[in-house]
């Protein structure tokens, strides 16, 4: 997509991403004055793409964008069927992907209010949600993978905070690495909320289990020591 944004313009068939359907939700969420129209790709992954968009005012929110068609929605079903908070939900793609954008939305909403750092979730449609735009100067805040802090242990120190918050709003995570956690300012902030469930799953510490080993293999390679029972005992008291 070139880096003018079209607010009425048909989006074009790219990246599996703009069916008729999509466009359709796009256009909503535009009449409802959330942004005027997409920019350029913040970053394209498996099963969704992130756009930065424009408003009105001249600022920049992130729209992220679930595809219909190529999605992994048995994978997605493996790890919602299993959130008390869908028990009910009737298995179909579209029903499962709409769920999982829903629960997103849910997700990140608990944990803005429990003052984990995250995007501030602005509205979702179907497959489509709308996040506050992390970054300066219209520039995106790189991935943890990308930026190693200046001072690491500190930037630990924040992460672990964040994951402790986090468990205490009865969240965990479930797919915390390098990938998903942005260095804003020298600063984390938590992204990709989908796979993030509830401490009720029967599967919670083994997720948290896993977030922590990928957080501690991370930092340890920066020269960090890390011990993996200690820093899980710091965020679940147990």
């Amino acid at each position: 997509m070139s880096q003018k944004s079209r607010p009425k313009e048909e989006f074009k068939t790219k990246h599996n991403v703009f069916d008729g359907f999509t466009n359709r939700t796009l256009y909503k969420l535009i009449a409802q004055g959330h942004f005027e129209g997409l920019e350029s790709p913040i970053s394209i992954g498996k099963e969704s793409n992130v756009f930065s968009a424009v408003k009105k005012d001249g600022t920049r929110v992130m729209v992220k964008i679930y595809r219909l068609e190529t999605c992994d929605f048995n994978r997605m079903y493996d790890y919602i069927k299993d959130d008390p908070r869908f028990l009910n939900l009737k298995k179909g793609k579209r029903n499962i992907i709409f769920s999982w954008v829903q629960r997103e939305y849910r997700n990140l909403l608990k944990a803005r209010q429990a003052n984990v750092s995250v995007p501030t979730p602005i509205a979702f449609s179907n497959n489509v949600m709308v996040l506050e735009f992390i970054g300066d100067n219209g520039i995106f805040a790189p991935k943890l993978k990308d930026k190693i802090p200046e001072n690491p242990r500190e930037f630990f120190e924040k992460i672990v905070a964040n994951m402790k918050r986090l468990h205490k709003a009865g969240l965990v995570h479930a797919d915390l690495s390098a990938f998903n956690i942005l260095n804003c300012n020298e600063s984390p902030v938590f992204i990709d909320f989908s796979q993030c469930t509830t401490l009720e799953s029967s599967r919670a510490y083994e997720y948290i289990g896993r977030d922590v080993r990928n957080i501690c293999n991370f930092f340890k390679k920066a020269g960090l020591k890390a011990d993996e029972a200690s820093i899980k005992k710091q965020i679940t008291g147990q």
